[in-house]
């Protein structure tokens, strides 16, 4: 008994961590050449992603595409 239930609760937790980070596209664009690139990153939602993408230093910002 002990076995299925540690079982079951690997299985949702394996579950529960592979559904929190997808993939979203951005395009991100850098201040100083002006370029536009689209690049893949990982979060919660395209929103969360592209912000984590986003760097004031590299004058860098990205929004979902």
């Amino acid at each position: 008994m002990k076995s299925k239930l540690f079982l079951v609760a690997a299985i949702l937790a394996v579950v529960s961590f592979s559904s929190c980070k997808k993939e979203y596209e951005c395009e991100c664009t850098t201040g100083l050449t002006g370029t536009t690139v689209t690049e893949t990153h990982k979060g919660k939602d395209a929103q969360d992603a592209c912000d984590d993408a986003s760097s004031v230093l590299q004058l860098k910002v990205c929004t979902p595409k």
